[in-house]
């Protein structure tokens, strides 16, 4: 049955409740979505908007509603007695216990009507109340549903209650808060989506590109290969590192990373070349000084992966780990020479000017 006073109840379906539904969604997505893309973006203001927009809209949500709460805050509650038809502990571990009570409310001045709640009661003051006990309630006038169980009465309603004795209602005669509705669950949904939309749209351009933004630019690729590298160049050394994936005894690799840390006719001598898988080292000789060096242009790159090869295979390195080409002229002939590491040791090799084999030393 349904119990009506005056003006009808508040549904969540008014235009003002749908209204605050759509913004609370907008609010929500928005924030998440902000706290998304700023930490995928690293954009701080957009992550620390995340975090206050919620405090924000949170604060004006409770002085709005100010208002409404001293509004019902001075509506004088009506008093009844209220018969108990069901009670039942759903939790806490405190000395306050949440009870779940099924009441049979009696008001002087209309019908019973059967309602639900739920009431922190004292472990205390638990065992005076019992099914098919009289309590004395309270209800605002306009929300019968909102009933609360009157823990200390005064002394008249004390009377009435352990005089009384009320009869049950049926269930068909309960009474419960409006429900909600699929219009608002759907504009609150609404509001969800439009506010991370809101987000993902505006920041889109970060939130897409970042791979193309964070590659290396284009000036610092070496200019007659399409190989992705970087190369670091100064006064006394060069270094030319590839990508993963690539290798400098890929075919033409070597004198294309030579050419790019020696363009624009760099004719200085070198006092050592390291080759590793994806890493290319210079280091020129000071200019000015008559230390030994040699024309880095000069080795043979094209004997290189087939040293490395023999190295790796016919040495008793099974599983090769890493290997390293070093170039350099320490008594005046160029010396070639190849390490390899792995599980079974160190092995090496050593090659002439021309890349002919003339020293080798086995893994032990």
């Amino acid at each position: 049955m349904t119990i009506t006073t005056g003006a009808p109840p508040p549904t969540h379906n008014s235009p003002v409740a749908l209204a605050r539904g759509f913004l609370t969604g907008g609010v929500v997505g928005t924030s998440l979505a902000a706290l998304v893309v700023g930490g995928i973006t690293e954009n701080a203001p957009l992550f620390a908007t995340g975090l206050v927009l919620p405090a924000i809209y949170g604060l004006l949500f409770f002085l709005a509603g100010m208002p409404r709460r001293g509004r019902e805050a001075a509506v004088v509650p009506r008093t009844a007695l209220a018969v108990i038809e069901s009670l039942k502990a759903v939790g806490g571990e405190s000395s306050d216990v949440p009870v779940r009570f099924e009441l049979t409310v009696a008001p002087d001045d209309r019908p019973a009507y059967r309602v639900q709640i739920t009431q922190d009661i004292n472990l205390v003051d638990l065992p005076d109340y019992r099914p098919r006990g009289v309590v004395v309630v309270q209800y605002p006038p306009d929300r019968p549903w909102r009933v609360r169980i009157v823990k200390r009465p005064t002394p008249e309603w004390e009377d009435r209650a352990a005089s009384a004795r009320l009869d049950s209602v049926s269930g068909t005669a309960g009474v419960a808060a409006p429900p909600e509705g699929y219009a608002f669950g759907f504009v609150v949904l609404l509001g969800l989506l439009l506010g991370v939309a809101a987000v993902v749209l505006l920041f889109r351009a970060d939130l897409f590109d970042r791979d193309d933004t964070a590659k290396p630019p284009s000036a610092v690729r070496p200019s007659v290969s399409s190989t992705s590298s970087t190369t670091v160049v100064s006064s006394a050394s060069g270094t030319i590192a590839l990508d993963p994936g690539q290798s400098l005894l890929d075919k033409g690799e070597l004198d294309r990373a030579l050419d790019s840390l020696t363009k624009g006719g760099d004719t200085r001598q070198a006092l050592t070349v390291v080759v590793q898988e994806r890493l290319l080292s210079v280091v020129f000789s000071p200019a000015g000084t008559q230390t030994p060096g040699f024309d880095p242009s000069a080795l043979p790159y094209d004997r290189f992966p087939a040293l490395v090869k023999e190295a790796t295979t016919a040495l008793g390195v099974r599983s090769p780990r890493t290997w390293q080409i070093t170039a350099d002229r320490p008594t005046g002939s160029l010396i070639i020479r190849i390490v390899v590491t792995g599980a079974e040791g160190t092995a090496s090799l050593e090659a002439d000017g021309q890349g002919k084999v003339v020293r080798r030393a086995p893994a032990r």
